[in-house]
Order: C-alpha cells, then sequence, then structure tokens
C-alpha cells in the first residue's frame, strides 16, 4: 500500500508513545521554532519522562525530543518541496486530496478508536491512549495480539489511519503498521466461569485456535454458533461452546477458558 501523507519521521525514536507524538505535534504547530531551543525541549522530555503514562517505559532525554522537532521541520520542507514538484507534473490528484480535512481529522480518528463509548473530550481521549489497553489485527497471519506501544502513527491516501504497532512479548523486527478503523480495539477480556451465562450464540469473541497447520496457537476471532449448557463443578466452567472461525468458517468445540469476550459484548 502506497501513502500520500506521513505524519512525523518512520520509526527514528520509537520511544515516543501515540500520545506524546500528538502532543508534539501540537507544540510544534502552536511554537514553532521555540520548539528548538534546548530549554524548552528539556522541559518537553521532563514532562513526557515523570508522565503515569510512562510508567514501565524508558525515560525521555531531551536530545531525542529536540531531533523529533528538528526531524519534523525537515520532513515538512522536504515535502513542500516534493508537492511543489508533483503539482508542476500535474500528478498531485491524490496528495493534495482535501489536506486540510485529513490533517484535521488525526486528532479526532486517534481519540476515537478508543472505545465506541468514550464521553471525554477528545483532546483528553488523545492524551490518554497510552493509559489503555489495546490488541492489533496482524496481516501476516489474521491473528489478535496485545498492543505494547504505539509508536508512531500516518495518514493513508484515503484519509485513514494507522499506526505503528509493538506487539507485546515481540521484538521491533515485527512491528506492524495496523489500520486504526480495521485493527486496533480495546482489549478482549478472558471468560470468566462465573460469567458464561452471559455469552450468547452470536456473539463475537476471541479464540485461542490451536491448529497443525500453525507453527503455534492463534488468538482469532470467532462467532459463537451453539452452546452445551453444562453443570458446573468445582473446577469451574464445563460448558461446551461451538465456533466458527471468521478467518475461515472452520468450526470447532472449545471450553470457556479458549475464550476472551469483546468488552462492548459484556453485560453488567
Amino acid at each position: 500500500m502506497e501513502h500520500c501523507m506521513e505524519i512525523d519521521t518512520e520509526d527514528a525514536f520509537p520511544e515516543f508513545t501515540l500520545a506524546e507524538i500528538l502532543e508534539m505535534e501540537r507544540m510544534f504547530k502552536e511554537k514553532g521554532v521555540k520548539t528548538f531551543d534546548q530549554e524548552f525541549c528539556e522541559e518537553v522530555a521532563a514532562k513526557f519522562s515523570s508522565s503515569p503514562y510512562r510508567t514501565g517505559i524508558s525515560v525521555i532525554a531531551w536530545e531525542q525530543v529536540k531531533t523529533w522537532f528538528t526531524n519534523k521541520q525537515s520532513g515538512l520542507e522536504e515535502k513542500a518541496t516534493l508537492l511543489s514538484l508533483i503539482s508542476t507534473t500535474n500528478a498531485t490528484r491524490c496528495v493534495q486530496r482535501r489536506p486540510k480535512k485529513i490533517v484535521s481529522s488525526i486528532r479526532k480518528l486517534a481519540s476515537q478508536y478508543a472505545s465506541e463509548k468514550y464521553e471525554n473530550p477528545i483532546g483528553e481521549r488523545a492524551a490518554e491512549l497510552s493509559d489503555l489497553a489495546f490488541e492489533a489485527l496482524s496481516a501476516k497471519d489474521l491473528a489478535w495480539y496485545d498492543v505494547a506501544t504505539f509508536l508512531n502513527y500516518r495518514v493513508t491516501y484515503s484519509g485513514d489511519l494507522e499506526v505503528r504497532v509493538r506487539f507485546s512479548g515481540f521484538r521491533n523486527d515485527q512491528d506492524e503498521w495496523v489500520s486504526v478503523r480495521k485493527g486496533v480495539r480495546a482489549r478482549s477480556i478472558p471468560l470468566a466461569h462465573s460469567e458464561c451465562e452471559k455469552v450468547e450464540p452470536g456473539d463475537l469473541v476471541l479464540c485461542f485456535r490451536e491448529n497443525e497447520v500453525y507453527a503455534y496457537a492463534l488468538y482469532c476471532d470467532a462467532h459463537i454458533v451453539e452452546i452445551e449448557r453444562r453443570e458446573h463443578d468445582i473446577s469451574g466452567c464445563t460448558c461446551i461452546f461451538l465456533v466458527r472461525y471468521d478467518f475461515d468458517n472452520f468450526e470447532d468445540k472449545v471450553e470457556s477458558h479458549k475464550i476472551c469476550c469483546r468488552p462492548t459484548k459484556r453485560k453488567d
């Protein structure tokens, strides 16, 4: 897939979270060249490093902040030159297609994917991204993995927001660009033994799939087809769930410990 508008550098400094990148975008827009000052960069680095969202993540040095702003400015200059050259060859149909609308929608799109039911202001939601638990869909095997952090973001030709994802337990060479709209969502919740009665046929679930075709087991989307309700024993739920995997319509009977429920489907 080709992209016409990419925000920030690719992965020069993957230490920054998505919320921090959004904040630096705002600072750069409001303060311009002042963002290159060492004192300003030191303040930003100290603010990010002391944030509760950065618990368990490495601290940020002021040099990293300054380099980000410098690369941001260089990137804008390079893009301006490129757009000027493209314009002279009448090839701007995609690049100049509603650019203001695309840029202005970045914050809205970035915050909306956290949860359909979030009622906080858009700015607050964007700042809270690093404090939420997400899972993302890998294009390599169409399985869902927990997100360790969001590294960067960009906008496609169609205006779709994509985020650079680092999956929990995987190295940086396994990072992927993932569509926010199609492949990022709140983390699924393991089905508790006491809540199996809340699961109904037709529900979307995340199911642990074991198959000789795969070298390892995967968590894949599936829908509940039938449920064989059984009386629970001392070990917990003994019900059997017939699921149909969305990827290939394969049906399998699984126990409750292999099922995770979607937060939006859980009932009080």
